[in-house]
């Protein structure tokens, strides 16, 4: 049986970005700072009054499997794509990056799915989402190899809305589970806790879920309260470990009674924050997957994040391994 550091399941996404002001979000109803999913009228009319854009295999829980491979882990994936021309850039991209990727396509409609993100001069992103093949991953894509061969089986929020996709994860969650694994899941956006928090709960309480990745807006939406450290005191005891990030105010990881303060990496310019949480989420697995300490997962983490919001686009273009060897952060270990 393979073994694997991560699999990751998630929207296989191709990233359309390009740069816009602020009057730009105003004027066609784009809510700043959210992944809001779009028919495919409205996919295309965005696209059609998109300035010059970059295109870019994304997907959070794919860039997450992109940046452990970056780190020299062995990372899979789970996605569905469409046998079309983006379906092509994405199965291209994600192999090409290391990833093991092996879902089958979808033969015909619908198409592969897109997001048209949009960068405003303060790096924040707003990104429109057409989930298109997305909604047809289901139990029968979940390869029981890769399950039972990850030490940690790793989800995005996102996946949960369409149907057959929560049946592919509670599915691989099982499998893994009964090989002694440990599932993971990033709240992925305020708007997706609102849709679900009862369902993420549950999941974190009946214990199918162990480690869980959220930001600070993310936390207090899921606990439904304003205070971070209420939110903080909840999520300690609904699961094994949570990882916190606070953007500049770098990220808090609890387990249990433990508490870990992980300070930001200083950055020269903030670019584009596309991808900040799915690589944190990155770093930090592929620590944790090769036995360090918490503090050493953080550190991990942050570097990750801290690299990738320094360029546009949501896949590191360095070799995170090189930058985080330099940084002194995976140097004598024997797990690597």
């Amino acid at each position: 049986m393979p073994e694997y550091n991560v699999l990751c399941i998630g929207n296989a996404i191709v990233d359309i970005i390009a740069q816009c002001d602020e009057a730009f979000l105003e004027t066609n109803g784009i809510i700043k700072g959210a992944m809001n999913l779009v028919d495919a009228k409205r996919a295309e009319l965005l696209y059609s009054r998109m300035g010059p854009a970059i295109e870019a295999s994304g997907g959070s829980a794919g860039n997450t499997a992109a940046g452990v491979a970056s780190l020299g882990g062995r990372a899979a994936f789970f996605g569905k794509v469409s046998r079309d021309a983006l379906g092509e850039i994405y199965m291209h991209d994600i192999r090409a990056q290391g990833v093991a990727f092996d879902t089958g396509p979808l033969e015909g409609e619908p198409p592969t799915a897109r997001s048209m993100i949009f960068v405003t001069p303060d790096g924040e992103r707003s990104m429109n989402t057409y989930l298109g093949a997305c909604v047809e991953l289901g139990p029968e894509d979940a390869e029981a190899d890769k399950a039972a061969g990850a030490k940690v089986t790793y989800f995005e929020g996102y996946l949960w809305d369409p149907p057959r996709a929560k049946e592919a994860i509670r599915q691989t969650a099982k499998l893994a589970h009964a090989a002694g694994r440990e599932v993971s899941m990033t709240l992925s956006d305020s708007f997706c806790v609102d849709r679900y928090r009862d369902e993420f709960l549950e999941l974190m309480r009946s214990g199918t879920v162990d480690i869980v990745f959220a930001n600070s807006h993310e936390i207090k939406s899921l606990y439904q309260t304003a205070s971070f450290e209420e939110a903080l005191d909840a999520i300690r005891r609904d699961c094994k470990i949570a990882a916190v990030t606070r953007s500049e105010k770098g990220s808090v990881i609890v387990r249990g009674d433990e508490t870990v303060t992980i300070q930001a990496t200083k950055i020269k310019e903030l670019v584009d924050t596309t991808g900040a949480g799915d690589l944190y989420a990155a770093g930090f697995l592929y620590g944790y997957t090769t036995g360090r300490s918490l503090k050493e997962c953080g550190d991990l983490g942050s570097l990750a994040a801290g690299l990738v919001i320094q360029q546009i686009g949501p896949r590191p273009r360095q070799n995170l391994r090189r930058e985080a060897e330099q940084a002194g952060l995976l140097q004598g270990r024997a797990k690597d």
